[in-house]
């Protein structure tokens, strides 16, 4: 498979205008949070946050292919020993842009460090907003599910009669569930809760996420030689998840150091994996890495 992948250096706003209306499968990124990253990418205020990053999310609206997903991955502040709203103000000007709020993922960080301040405890959590463009969009579901675990042994050991009928549920809400069909099942679907660790080193990067928090996404919201961009690409993570997974890549980033980084790091891992051990010089010829 002949894969592409297309790097730019310069401002996300500016850049994105050269990539093509309806072009791309799923968005991917981590923008700088408010007032953070200021010794790399300047920091944006709080009460600016909406404004500066509207323009961006307009541009990212017109990328997207209809059947295609966005996925942010961003966290509030506390400011003056209260929550920031910027988020949910962000999401509310966002709908206005046309985005339709489809979930919200919630990642784990189950190896945060322990800490507290007088009001309140460390944050082990962030967000990762999905936004699309219409309600048909493409979802592979089947590609993200999990083991079904012990308790499978134990809890379908004996069912009651209950477990063996779709019963209403006990709260109210209409949705009931028959739990003998799970009785041959090896696999289920996972929950919108993610629990996986932080990045131990950062890559050279001060906001790096693991590889395996973009890879969950490219699995479910792509397929092979589907197009993935992250106009925030810092370290490259998730333009080299993707490679791996054999998806074309787009990456934008405004700091030269980084732009430079991921060009490099992204030669071995494309040459690689596109073609066997036996064809690596001879992949060189085919492969392309266009910088602009």
């Amino acid at each position: 498979m002949h894969l592409t992948t297309d790097l730019y250096l310069g401002d996300c706003k500016e850049k994105l205008k050269k990539v093509k209306s309806n072009s791309v499968d799923l968005i991917f990124t981590s923008p700088p949070y408010a007032d953070q990253r200021k010794n790399t990418y300047g920091g944006v205020r709080v009460d600016e946050y909406v404004e500066w990053f509207l323009p961006i999310s307009k541009e990212l609206l017109r990328v997207l292919k209809p059947t295609g997903t966005f996925v942010l991955n961003i966290k509030e502040k506390v400011v003056d020993g209260e929550r920031s709203t910027y988020v949910m103000e962000l999401i509310l000007e966002m709908r206005k842009q046309g985005w339709l709020w489809t979930e919200e993922f919630i990642w784990h960080k189950k190896n945060s460090h322990p800490g507290k301040w007088p009001n309140r405890f460390r944050d082990a959590w962030e967000r990762l907003l999905q936004f699309n463009k219409s309600k048909n969009f493409n979802m592979y579901q089947e590609e993200v599910m999990v083991p079904m675990g012990d308790w499978k042994k134990t809890r379908l050991k004996n069912l009651s009669e209950t477990d063996k009928r779709r019963d209403n549920s006990k709260v109210g809400s209409g949705f009931g569930k028959n739990i003998s069909n799970w009785m041959d099942r090896e696999m289920a679907y996972p929950s919108n809760v993610l629990h996986l660790a932080t990045v131990c080193n950062n890559k050279g990067h001060s906001a790096a996420f693991p590889d395996e928090l973009p890879e969950w996404f490219v699995k479910l919201f792509t397929k092979q030689g589907d197009v993935v961009l992250d106009p925030f690409m810092g370290s490259g993570t998730t333009l080299i998840v993707a490679n791996r997974l054999k998806r074309n890549t787009i990456g934008i980033d405004i700091m030269p150091d980084y732009y430079d980084m991921v060009n490099e790091r992204l030669k071995p891992v494309e040459l690689y994996l596109l073609e066997p051990k036996a064809n690596y010089e001879k992949a060189k010829s085919k492969r392309r890495i266009a910088v602009r």
